[in-house]
């Protein structure tokens, strides 16, 4: 995947520290995913790999992760406390490191969250300066930023189904800036997603909702606004 770089990447986040990527980036990731659940998980459980499981507890990591679960953002004083609110916001979390993931990036985390009877598999990355990109969602390969508006469809693998979504988005004058798609198998659910510059209207979205071979659509904006 080609890396994605802004004025951003040089300024870095206004954040509470220690560092960019052990705290703002770590954060990031854990709001893109309560953005993608719909709101705080009841559980969370959290695994650190590579450089993450080694240092997340002395860099702040299990704080910054649990804080962007409460969707706290990146300069929320908060976040120094994040362990002890989560306790009275009723989230149960459980940490737990793998240290020598070869195949993963240094910085990776994975959750798995619930909240009622929706369930989420995240996997993000920790790019540095605050730069996050999430990999995979529920086992699809996601790869987005989360600094644009995203669109994530789970739909049955129907031939012409992403020029026709693509179509779609178009006659909304929405600008498509990057497009992954990937499947469980041929004629298996594909996963596609979608990252644009501009925002959806309610009723493109409902359209797309409506489409008999679309099971299931998430939206969101850009998790710093």
């Amino acid at each position: 995947m080609a890396e994605k770089s802004s004025v951003f990447d040089m300024i870095g986040p206004v954040m509470i520290g220690p560092s960019s990527s052990h705290t703002a980036g770590v954060v990031r990731i854990a709001r893109a995913a309560v953005k993608l659940l719909g709101g705080t998980p009841d559980t969370a459980d959290i695994t650190f790999y590579n450089s993450f499981a080694r240092t997340y507890e002395g860099h702040g990591s299990d704080r910054a992760i649990i804080a962007g679960l409460l969707d706290f953002k990146t300069d929320d004083t908060r976040i120094k406390d994040a362990l002890d609110i989560a306790k009275t916001q009723g989230l149960t979390y459980h940490f737990k490191s793998v240290g020598n993931a070869s195949t993963m990036h240094p910085n990776t985390i994975k959750l798995n969250i619930k909240k009622g009877d929706q369930s989420l598999e995240v996997v993000g990355e920790s790019r540095g300066g605050g730069l996050i990109n999430i990999a995979e969602v529920n086992g699809f390969k996601a790869d987005f930023s989360a600094n644009l508006h995203t669109l994530i469809i789970t739909a049955a693998d129907v031939k012409g189904s992403v020029a026709f979504i693509a179509d779609v988005l178009a006659h909304d004058d929405c600008n498509i800036a990057t497009m992954s798609v990937s499947r469980k198998g041929k004629n298996d659910l594909a996963g596609l997603v979608i990252e644009m510059d501009s925002g959806l209207k309610d009723v493109t979205l409902a359209y797309l909702k409506s489409l008999s071979w679309v099971k299931q659509i998430i939206y969101i904006p850009d998790i710093d606004r």
